[in-house]
C-alpha cells in the first residue's frame, strides 16, 4: 500500500497548516514542511512546537527566503524533498502542496489510484513546442540571466534584462537535456525523487543554469523527471485540481463548491479560500473515511467557463465583471505609502521589498508607465485603472498570490484613500512626512510644467510658497479624514524613531522595520 509523503510549502496562516498537517499524518501519511524564511521567526517557533509531538511531520535543516518566480522556491523544494526521503524510507510517492490545498478524496481512495498506476504524475510539456506559457516570456526566461525578483524589484528585473538583450548577451540551454514545462504540482515515486536528488549533486552545471532562470519551478522538476524517467512511466497531468479565469487569475474555492470539488479526477484542489472553514472541515473529515466511492464526472473547467461566460454570449454591450461593484477582499490588507516626492516613496518600497518580499506597486494611479502585469486590458490606461479600481486591486492580489499588497498614492489622491478604506478589505496608510527646500519647489514646478527654464525669480517668489501651500493643504485634508491605522514616517525623526510606526505599518518585526528605517539614502533629493 502507498504511503505519501507530503512536500508542504508555505508561509502563514500557521494554525491552518497545524490542521492541515495532523488531517494528512492522521491516517498514516506522512509531511515536510517548510515555512518561508521570510515569515516571522515566532510564527515558525510556534509551527515547531505545535507539531512537536507528531513523529509523522519534519522540517528541513535549513529554511530559505522564498520569492515569486526565483529559484529559491525551487531550492526550498529541493531542500524539503530531501528532508521526507532522508526521514521516511517508507515512503513510496512524494506530493507537493501549498498551504491552499486540501485533499478532495479519501486517503484510502488516493493510495488505491497511486497502487493501481506506477507512474510520476507531473505536467511535463515540450517548453518551445507547446503552448503552455500563454502570455509574457518564453524563451526570455532561458536565454537570458535572471537575477532580480519580478514583483518586489521590477525596475532591477527589467533593467538587468532590457541590458542583456541590447548587448546580446544570450547563453544555451544545457545541450543534453529536453526543456519542459508544467505545473509545480507534482507527485512522483520515492526512486524518481532519489534520481533527481543524485542528479543535482552531480550536475551542478544544470543546476546552475537553473539558477538564474526566471519561473524555474515550472521548469526544473518538469525537464530533470522527462530526462531521468521513460515516457512510458510518466503521466503528463497533475493530480490537483486547479483552474484559471481568462485574465489568467487562480479560482479560489468557497464552501458551496463541495459537490463540484469531489466530482473531479483529482485527489487535491486548490486554491480553497481561507474564510471556507465549512468547506475545509468537511474536506478533512471526507479524508479519514473509507468505504466511500466517487464517480468524477470531471466537468469543472466546462462547467466554470459556461458559467463565467454568461452575461457575456450574444450580448455585445454586456458590461465586463470589474464594472459592476466589486470588493478587494474582507480578508487583505492594502497597505498605502503616500508622499510628494515620490522618488522618496519609491526607494522605501524598494527597501521594504528586498527586506520583507512584499509585493509592492509604485505610484499605479498616477503614472501610466508603472509596470504591471497583463490583467486583461484593465490595467491598460489611467483612466481604467482608476476608474476600476477595486477590481484592479482585487486582481493584482491574485497574481501575487498575497494577502497582503503595498502600493503608492500621491496625497492629491483623496477619493482614492476614502474608497479604499471603505472597502471590507483592512486598509493601512502611512504618510511619508519630508522637507521641502525652495530649491526643491522650484525643481517641481518645472518637472509639472508650471515653469521653465527661463522663468524669473520673481515668479519664483510667488510660486514657491502657492505649492508649499499646496502640499501642506494635501497633507492636512488626509489627515482630517481620521483614517483608522495611520501612520507617519518623517525625515526629521531618527531612524530608532520611525521604526515603531513603520514595523506597525507593515506588521514587521521591530529588528526588520529598523533595517528599513535604517537606510541613510532615502531622503535624499
Amino acid at each position: 500500500m502507498a504511503q505519501i509523503a507530503y512536500i508542504l510549502l508555505c508561509h502563514k496562516n500557521v494554525a491552518s497548516i497545524v490542521a492541515q498537517a495532523r488531517q494528512l499524518t492522521a491516517m498514516g501519511d506522512v509531511m515536510a514542511i517548510h515555512f518561508d524564511a521570510r515569515s516571522p521567526k515566532s510564527d515558525y517557533d510556534r509551527l515547531q512546537a505545535e507539531l512537536a509531538d507528531n513523529a509523522n511531520v519534519v522540517f528541513p535543516k535549513n529554511r530559505l527566503k522564498c520569492g515569486w518566480g526565483e529559484w529559491s522556491l525551487v531550492g526550498a523544494t529541493i531542500n524539503t524533498l530531501q528532508a521526507a526521503v532522508d526521514a521516511f524510507p517508507r515512503a513510496t510517492h512524494f506530493y507537493m502542496l501549498s498551504g491552499d490545498c486540501m485533499p478532495i478524496k479519501t486517503a484510502e481512495y488516493t493510495r488505491e489510484f497511486l497502487d493501481g498506476r506506477d507512474a510520476d504524475f507531473i505536467e511535463s510539456y515540450d517548453f518551445f513546442e507547446s503552448d503552455w506559457i500563454k502570455t509574457g516570456f518564453k524563451e526570455e526566461r532561458l536565454v537570458y540571466r535572471h537575477w532580480f525578483n519580478e514583483r518586489s524589484q521590477a525596475k532591477l528585473f527589467y533593467a538587468a534584462f532590457n541590458l542583456q538583450r541590447k548587448l546580446g548577451l544570450t547563453r544555451k540551454v544545457p545541450g543534453d537535456i529536453q526543456m519542459m514545462i508544467g505545473s509545480q504540482w507534482w507527485c512522483l515515486r520515492r526512486q524518481t525523487a532519489e534520481a533527481i536528488l543524485e542528479f543535482i549533486s552531480e550536475r551542478r552545471d544544470v543546476v546552475r543554469f537553473f539558477k538564474t532562470t526566471w519561473i524555474p519551478d515550472e521548469t526544473f522538476f518538469q525537464t530533470l523527471v522527462r530526462h531521468l524517467v521513460p515516457e512510458s512511466e510518466i503521466d503528463c497531468r497533475t493530480l490537483t485540481f486547479l483552474m484559471f479565469s481568462d485574465y489568467g487569475m487562480p479560482v479560489t474555492f468557497y464552501n458551496d463548491h463541495y459537490d463540484l470539488l469531489l466530482a473531479q479526477d483529482f485527489s487535491f484542489a486548490r486554491k480553497i479560500s481561507t474564510d471556507a472553514h465549512d468547506l475545509k472541515s468537511k474536506l478533512g473529515e471526507l479524508y479519514a473515511k473509507e468505504g466511500v466511492r466517487f464517480q468524477p464526472s470531471d466537468e469543472g473547467r466546462r462547467l466554470f467557463s459556461f458559467l463565467t461566460g454568461q452575461g457575456r454570449i450574444g450580448e455585445r454591450f454586456a458590461p465586463r465583471f470589474w464594472e459592476k461593484d466589486s470588493t478587494i477582499g474582507r480578508e487583505r490588507s492594502l497597505l498605502i505609502v503616500t508622499c510628494k516626492k515620490w522618488h522618496v516613496a519609491k526607494r522605501l518600497l524598494d527597501r521594504i521589498g528586498s527586506v520583507s518580499n512584499l509585493p509592492t506597486i509604485e505610484y499605479l494611479f498616477d503614472e501610466e508607465a508603472t509596470p504591471l502585469p497583463d490583467l486583461g486590458g484593465i490595467q491598460a490606461t489611467l483612466g481604467k485603472r482608476t476608474r476600476h479600481r477595486r477590481a484592479l486591486m482585487r486582481m493584482l492580489f491574485d497574481y501575487f498570490e498575497t494577502d497582503t499588497l503595498l502600493i503608492c498614492l500621491d496625497p492629491a489622491n483623496l477619493e482614492l484613500f476614502r474608497d479604499f478604506y471603505s472597502d471590507r478589505s483592512e486598509t493601512r496608510l502611512l504618510e511619508i512626512d519630508c522637507l521641502y527646500s525652495d530649491e526643491y519647489l522650484e525643481g517641481h514646478a518645472k518637472r509639472v510644467g508650471l515653469a521653465g527654464e527661463h522663468t524669473s525669480p520673481e515668479t519664483f517668489q510667488t510660486l514657491v510658497p502657492t505649492i508649499r501651500n499646496d502640499v501642506f493643504r494635501e497633507s492636512e485634508l488626509i489627515r482630517d479624514q481620521n483614517f483608522p491605522e495611520f501612520y507617519r514616517f518623517r525625515e526629521k525623526a531618527t531612524a530608532e524613531e520611525n521604526t515603531t510606526p513603520l514595523a506597525e505599518f507593515l506588521g514587521l518585526d521591530r529588528a526588520k522595520a529598523l533595517e528599513i528605517a535604517a537606510t541613510e539614502y532615502i531622503f535624499v533629493d
